[in-house]
């Protein structure tokens, strides 16, 4: 068997000359089994350019190697382990586990498991049609760049940020960059003690609920919403009020008496992709300001807005100060980054400061200090309206497929977006058309999980176009027509 040389690591913090640490590199993978007889290493130049020494010292550590029985060569055939290398230590087996004696349906103090967040496929690159939201690109993401910025982060300048706590304070420079030039694209002044860095969107949003919600207070929220959201809410123990939105998002007249929080996507609302016009918007506020709520405004996906200049945000017409925003940079760049942010007045910031900071300090600075310079460098911006051609031309492709298919289109963005919300006919039940369809390499989003409702319609579904090819999307679309029919 053949060991690839990408397999081997030379350990930065080796001591010794480098040929005492290949060898050392090698004999430790023998002893540990990853290396087992007879299988064949890497040529000398092979490993030479890979671990970037040069062929003469790899050479060397091999002949030692050879001398000390670890390793055999064949005339023409290479280095292999040899048969008399020593074995890896054999440990006894394990005793089989004990019975556990633990009734955990009493032990357990709460649950947060059994949310209804469906469960997304890790596999999902290996699908030809993945219609699926939120996934990242690899073709529009601008790799070189970020690695560049990534090495910056890592030098010796900002080890500060790489390597030391900073308890419960963020990144300086990503909360420059938020404050100047981020939030004003929103319409939004804030001033850094009013931003706080979380971990995602996601993060955010708990945040926001343990900071403003107790077993006592009401929450209203769209239906459908955000899965995870509800399952969020549903946790804090709080009421839910759940208002269903129609096309212009969620009507300011539904949200019920007694309400304390109203959450709400009004760029995009999540699934449907409605965008709340500045009439409504300006009267969610009137509402929130006569019930004496707050608003937690989520602008999860405002840098997809690639048909038109988008709505100022609703925090940037909030006079009163009772609008929370939340924001992410894991929804533009990649969602591995979690990285969002949350903006509001200061007594609000520094509970969920404190909160955060009991619970994870802060999020890693490496993260942050890399993503402050691929934005304040330009490349964030430049990537962002490469993303919105590309995400142009899929949507136009996606939407001459669908009429051409007779599909059905029950929400789209006014301003750009990843995605349409479908209506299947009457009485399709999505999950089971779902798990059909992935034997027709085409993935979608049944959309039930998205109701607050018992009684959640099966015939919704959501259909991403960021993650799959524009030449791709008609036989895909043809595929879930033919599903349908």
């Amino acid at each position: 068997m053949g060991i690839s040389a990408v397999s081997f690591t030379l350990d930065p913090d080796g001591t010794g000359t480098l040929q005492a640490r290949i060898q050392q590199m090698i004999a430790q993978a023998i002893l540990s089994g990853r290396l087992r007889r007879g299988d064949r290493l890497p040529s000398t130049r092979r490993m030479a350019t890979h671990l970037g020494v040069s062929r003469i010292t790899v050479t060397l550590a091999y002949n030692e190697l050879l001398a000390n029985d670890y390793l055999t060569s064949k005339d023409r055939s290479g280095y292999f382990v040899s048969a008399n290398a020593p074995e890896p230590p054999a440990f006894p087996a394990a005793r089989p586990p004990r019975e556990d004696a633990v009734d955990w349906t009493r032990a357990l103090g709460q649950r947060f498991s059994g949310g209804a967040a469906p469960r997304k496929r890790p596999d999902w690159a290996r699908f030809r049609f993945p219609f699926i939201y939120g996934q990242a690109d690899p073709s529009l993401f601008d790799h070189a760049n970020w690695r560049l910025c990534a090495m910056k982060a890592l030098g010796a300048k900002d080890f500060p940020a790489l390597a030391h706590d900073l308890y419960d304070q963020d990144d300086p420079p990503l909360l420059e960059f938020l404050a100047r030039h981020t939030l004003p694209r929103r319409g939004i002044e804030a001033r850094p003690e009013e931003i706080l860095i979380t971990l995602g969107a996601q993060n955010a949003l708990w945040l926001t609920a343990q900071v403003l919600l107790t077993q006592r207070r009401r929450a209203a929220i769209e239906t459908p919403c955000y899965h995870a959201l509800r399952d969020i809410l549903t946790q804090s123990r709080c009421h839910i009020s759940p208002v269903p939105v129609d096309a212009d998002g969620l009507p300011p007249d539904a949200v019920p008496e007694g309400t304390h929080v109203i959450f709400t996507t009004p760029s995009h609302q999540c699934p449907t992709s409605a965008t709340m016009p500045l009439e409504r918007r300006q009267a969610l506020l009137e509402r929130a300001r006569a019930l004496d709520a707050l608003i937690v405004e989520d602008d999860y996906e405002f840098e997809m807005a690639f048909l038109q200049t988008p709505l100022p945000a609703l925090k940037s017409l909030d006079t009163d100060g009772r609008v929370i925003y939340v924001g992410s940079f894991s929804k533009p760049l990649f969602p591995g980054l979690r990285l969002g942010y949350l903006v509001g007045p200061q007594p609000f910031i520094r509970e969920a400061r404190a909160l955060r900071a009991s619970v994870l300090r802060h999020p890693p600075g490496l993260v942050q200090r890399s993503t402050a310079y691929f934005l304040g460098l330009g490349h964030y911006d430049a990537m962002i309206r490469r993303m919105g051609r590309v995400l142009a031309q899929r949507r136009a492709v996606m939407e001459e497929a669908i009429a051409e298919h007779g599909l059905e289109i029950a929400g789209r963005g006014a301003f750009g977006g990843s995605s349409f919300w479908m209506r299947a006919p009457r009485g399709t039940d999505t999950a089971a058309l779902a798990r059909r369809l992935e034997r027709e390499e085409v993935l979608i989003e049944p959309g039930a999980p998205f109701f607050a409702t018992p009684q959640a319609p099966g015939e919704f579904y959501r259909l991403a176009w960021s993650s799959i090819p524009a030449e791709r999307i008609p036989e895909g679309v043809a595929r879930l027509a033919r599903a349908l029919g």
